[in-house]
């Protein structure tokens, strides 16, 4: 019989079959047979049989003193068999010599390996640090259970609750917390974020939203340190002109204004007005610092947190009634054919007479207004007042977006509607989640929308072709094709985007909402200054690696809040079901087993669409609402279209990996089926 060590250093006995020079071939008590070297053998005995000689070495070494037999120890290398005949008797038993073995293995601690069968003891002081590592260790395990039980019985413990966001979301899969969590949920058989929530960890659906964005990307508060607005110090000259800015009610950054001269005449100007704060606010400044800290205005239902500090917006916010200083594009077009003849950028202080408030005008200025089909004294008198400018920029721009569609190569269809979220029966300055939420529509392409979407993408488009022609690098947004899975990318080069039908796109006209825009409209006021020699000067000079830096920043944090802001209004839209009291909806098919309600922001996995063409209308049963993880399945029950045309049945709406990523539930990055050492547990919960 023998015992030797298999590949892993485990004990393993066998019978011999065969004896060469310097090989053994054994039959193990698996039954398996195996070629090993005889250096790998530690001991040879005649009985007891392997089958009653492991279980009688296991108990033997069970009952073994290892600070005994740390001591019996020779201070030199020694033999299991050494030991075992110091700490036994003299000679030892097979069973003895075996126990001996299996005590020095399992003691790493006290005896290191110094070969096969060989150890050396550990010198004392390594012996106490490591006694204290594992005593350590096992409060450590056992609070970990303490932790576990209390969150089965339905307790959260403090240390958990403070840890709730790192654990979830960026845990570390060492900490207590996070074992203890993970010992619970396998015990409960409960998923990480019931368990929580049955223990009170989570007490709220939406301060668990909100406080888990803060935690992701605001972690020292969402409030501004004292900073002062710097003072415009350039004699700017005062512009002919009295610009209106249109926005919704609730815009205090009011970032752009259009205004028009000539009309009339057979020469029209355009003047597209945006604010100014890159004439003030230095690169690596004081608010520089800040801006690019949060790199863009957060925006939710009810509430949003701020680029920059509101005593900074204000000072260059284009309010009614002041001379606020601008970065103006004037674009010249023939009256009669729309051609624009030539374009102009200055710096300048532009008189703002008005702030129209699109929320409040869209049912009055309508289409049929704009072309005169209704008298233009049904309008308030200042809006009234405004109808040949607003007639020309409506019909500007349908003219503008029809030249875009030419180069798209098709027509941008508006088939759904913007939402609008207004909370109700709230306090305080931000929402708490026991508003009610009031879900409206806003179509796409409404003509106050369309007339500022169209001069935005004149002026991003303009400067951003300006500045590649004067050698000055800018941050561009492009997108090579509309083909399939091409997406829209953020770089230095002046290249052509797809998507809007423009030969490039620099984001100039958002400085005070979006870290990019003011970062180009400092390269544009370099621009504006020096003219061909705006490369010398420019804050940003070509390859700039900061300049990459900051699109890598920006690109990250725009991706994390336009995900949060699309997770509140998920959130919202939830809460409005249940308000509501809506179980039924309709909705139409757009991916697999993907719908999109047709009165709500809503996609949502259902049951029931199997076979059914995308484009395909449905009546959907909801199933329960999670608030927690935002999700919410149904079950088609109905479907109410009769659509035969293959063309019908397709439909606009083609889905996208978007709409499965909202139709998903919050990811986390706990996981409970992975053991300590990284491998997948068999059967957990």
């Amino acid at each position: 019989m023998f015992i030797l060590f298999d590949e892993a250093g485990k004990l393993l006995t066998g019978r011999l079959m065969s004896e060469a020079e310097s090989s053994l071939q054994i039959e193990l008590d698996s039954g398996k047979r195996v070629k090993v070297k005889l250096a790998n053998t530690l001991l040879r005995f005649d009985k007891p049989a392997p089958a009653a000689l492991l279980p009688e070495a296991q108990t033997l070494a069970a009952t073994m003193d290892l600070a005994l037999a740390h001591e019996f120890a020779p201070q030199e290398e020694f033999g299991f068999a050494d030991l075992a005949a110091d700490y036994f008797s003299d000679p030892p038993t097979v069973a003895q010599q075996v126990a001996a073995l299996i005590c020095l293995q399992g003691a790493p601690h006290y005896f290191r390996r110094a070969g096969k069968g060989r150890f050396k003891k550990a010198p004392p002081e390594i012996v106490a640090q490591a006694l204290a590592a594992i005593e350590k260790k096992k409060q450590i395990q056992a609070q970990i259970d303490a932790w576990s039980a209390d969150l089965v019985a339905g307790q959260c413990p403090e240390p958990v609750r403070q840890q709730l966001y790192k654990i979830l979301f960026r845990p570390d899969k060492n900490a207590p917390e996070y074992k203890a969590v993970v010992e619970a949920a396998r015990g409960s058989h409960l998923n990480p974020l019931a368990l929580l929530q049955k223990a009170g960890a989570i007490t709220s659906a939406y301060q668990f939203h909100w406080q888990r964005f803060l935690f992701d990307q605001f972690p020292k508060g969402t409030g501004f340190p004292a900073l002062e607005a710097p003072a415009i110090g350039d004699e700017l000259p005062v512009a002919p002109v009295q610009a209106f800015s249109i926005d919704d009610s609730h815009t205090t950054e009011i970032d752009d204004a259009l205004s028009l001269q000539g009309l009339g005449t057979g020469s029209v100007t355009l003047g597209i007005h945006i604010a100014a704060p890159g004439l003030a606010i230095a690169p690596d400044s004081a608010v520089d610092q800040v801006a690019r800290a949060r790199l863009s205005t957060v925006y939710m239902p009810g509430h949003k947190i701020t680029m920059l500090p509101d005593a900074v917006v204000q000072a260059y916010t284009l309010e009614a009634g002041r001379d606020c200083p601008a970065v103006s594009l004037y674009v010249t077009y023939d009256e009669a054919t729309l051609a624009a003849t030539g374009s102009r950028t200055t710096l300048e202080r532009v008189p703002i007479a008005h702030n129209l408030r699109h929320d409040r005008l869209d049912s009055v200025i309508t289409p049929a207004w704009l072309d005169g089909e209704t008298a233009a004294d049904t309008a308030p008198a200042e809006i009234a007042a405004l109808h040949p400018q607003l007639a020309f920029l409506w019909r500007l721009a349908r003219h503008l977006k029809a030249q875009r569609e030419v180069v798209r190569g098709k027509p941008e269809n508006f088939n759904r509607p913007d939402y609008t979220f207004r909370l109700e029966g709230g306090s305080g300055d931000e929402p708490d989640g026991s508003e009610t939420v009031r879900i409206g529509t806003r179509s796409r392409g409404a003509p106050l929308d369309l007339m500022v979407a169209e001069a935005m993408i004149v002026a991003n488009s303009t400067w951003g072709q300006w500045l590649a022609g004067c050698g000055v690098p800018g941050i561009y947004r492009s997108q090579a094709s509309m083909a399939p899975g091409i997406k829209v990318r953020m770089g230095t080069k002046a290249q052509p985007h797809a998507g809007i039908g423009v030969p490039a796109y620099a984001w100039s006209t958002s400085p005070l909402r979006r870290y990019v825009d003011l970062v180009n409209q400092w390269q544009i006021i370099a621009c504006a200054r020096h003219g061909a020699t705006a490369a010398l000067v420019a804050p940003f000079k070509p390859k700039d690696a900061n300049l990459m830096a900051v699109i890598s920043a920006f690109d990250a944090a725009y991706t994390a809040y336009n995900g949060f802001q699309n997770g509140m209004e998920r959130f919202w839209t939830l809460r409005h079901l249940q308000q509501a009291g809506i179980t039924e909806l309709t909705a139409t098919l757009i991916k697999d087993n993907l719908v999109r309600a047709d009165t709500l922001p809503l996609v949502l996995p259902v049951l029931g669409a199997e076979g059914l063409p995308r484009g395909a209308q449905v009546r959907v049963r909801l199933g329960a609402v999670d608030e927690i993880s935002l999700e919410v399945s149904g079950t088609v029950i109905e479907r109410l279209d009769l659509a035969t045309d293959p063309a019908a049945e397709a439909g606009d709406d083609e889905g996208s990996d978007d709409d499965a990523l909202a139709a998903a539930p919050l990811a986390l990055a706990i996981d409970v089926n992975e053991t300590p050492d990284g491998a997948a547990a068999d059967g957990a919960g």
